[in-house]
């Protein structure tokens, strides 16, 4: 219904249409339609359950007001009606229990209004005017917007670096520093924490997704998606470890596209590994975040990982950055391992078990539980960044003629006391 990151075209759409359940309001009602330049025809008798009969077989209209005078259990019914609904219709609801607590739950479930009975002339045009400039206003994603959406995929070079900690941190921000509609996309889809980190039961959306490509457009997304916030909605998986991940990958970059449509930021947390099957998953990313630790085989990774992306995603902004840092037990020093990779560390995240236990406790993200620390600045600086360089492209890496493990001084690492992996025959 009418959620923040709703989408869609009116075409072929009716403007308005009710379902009342007594004559007493729809004779109150259909002066205001025609005053409204509706049809009275769209007056129709007959409570929520009636609406949701008749909007299963279609198209639901750009306003709809419905009656929940006949309703038993009036919240489950307004699921029913979700059920139904296309995003982006604006729903008013009218009923006859004067309960605070009703109207807060009727609005958390995206009901645009609540009315009680008896209806009056003012109070029903008031409502119909304000519900149709709630539904003509621009959607941020409307040409007319100012605002550009940005894709941006968190890939770790290692398991256990932080991306995910990472990702679901700036997807945090996004949605409740910048108040930007946010969607995050876990794609570790037998193992991912991203609900997790937010406290979140994952769902079946990703999988149905994966399973049912074809079923993916925006009503799909405003269903399947689990809400963390007001701006933040998340899609991801705890899929059965003896059920092998069996797509194309169509399915995923059709969620990106419903994504561009309907959210100003996508985040996607995405494993290394997806990379190999699913190159064209960063096709219309803006920016990479590459988190990495400062050891030898994060060197190793990060060097392939950077001349993969040199390759498959030319236009991303790349940007590096160091997780769980602790400068005096590091096995390579951030200038060996800068010169290693041939990229500069944009960002270093010290290492903080104490932040990370507390966010976990707390079921919060990272940077939600530790605002105060160290860590959580850094992610600040980081999601400013983003958001400052997501339309701009990156500028061309400098090529070298030296193997991928050539590039690593190997000798220079030893003479400090490490010892160096062995080559690969």
């Amino acid at each position: 219904m009418n959620a923040p990151w709703k989408s869609g075209s009116t075409n072929g759409r009716d403007q308005f249409a009710a379902y009342l359940c007594d004559e007493t309001s729809l004779d109150v009602l259909r002066p205001v339609a025609i005053e409204m330049g509706w049809q009275p025809e769209k007056c129709n008798k007959g409570g929520l359950r009636n609406a949701v009969q008749s909007l299963s077989i279609a198209a639901s209209p750009n306003i709809l007001l419905v009656d929940l005078s006949e309703s038993g259990d009036p919240l489950n019914d307004i699921n029913a009606l979700a059920e139904v609904c296309e995003p982006g219709t604006v729903v008013i609801a009218v009923g006859q229990v004067n309960d605070v607590r009703l109207y807060r739950d009727l609005i958390a479930s995206g009901i645009h209004d609540y009315l009680l009975k008896p209806l009056s002339h003012g109070q029903l045009r008031d409502a119909l005017t304000h519900a149709q400039a709630v539904f003509s206003q621009p959607r941020a994603h409307d040409s007319g917007g100012v605002k550009q959406h940005i894709s941006t995929a968190v890939i770790g070079t290692r398991g256990g670096v932080g991306a995910s900690t990472v990702a679901t941190s700036l997807a945090w921000l996004f949605s409740a520093d910048e108040k930007l509609p946010t969607a995050l996309l876990d794609l570790d889809i037998h193992f991912g924490t991203g609900a997790l980190c937010l406290d979140l039961e994952p769902g079946r959306g990703l999988t149905d997704a994966i399973e049912n490509p074809s079923r993916i457009d925006g009503l799909f997304i405003e269903r399947a998606m689990i809400r963390a916030n007001d701006n933040l909605a998340i899609l991801s998986a705890e899929a059965p470890i003896n059920a092998p991940l069996l797509t194309d990958g169509a399915a995923f970059i059709q969620l990106e596209e419903e994504f561009r449509q309907a959210f100003e930021m996508t985040m996607i947390d995405l494993p290394r590994n997806m990379l190999i099957n699913f190159p064209q998953l960063v096709a219309d990313v803006n920016v990479v975040v590459l988190v990495t630790e400062l050891t030898l085989a994060s060197a190793r990774d990060s060097i392939r990982l950077l001349s993969w992306l040199k390759v498959n995603a030319p236009h991303a902004r790349v940007i590096v950055v160091a997780n769980k840092v602790q400068p005096a037990v590091t096995e390579i020093s951030k200038s060996d391992f800068e010169a290693s990779i041939e990229t500069k560390i944009a960002f270093s995240i010290p290492y903080d078990i104490k932040a990370a236990s507390t966010a976990a406790k707390l079921g919060q993200t990272f940077v939600d539980a530790n605002r105060a620390g160290k860590g959580g600045a850094v992610l600040r600086d980081l999601s400013n960044t983003i958001i400052s360089v997501g339309g701009e492209k990156a500028a061309p890496a400098k090529s070298g003629g030296k193997s991928l493990l050539g590039k690593i001084d190997f000798k220079a690492l030893m003479a400090k006391g490490k010892k160096a992996p062995a080559k690969a025959g």
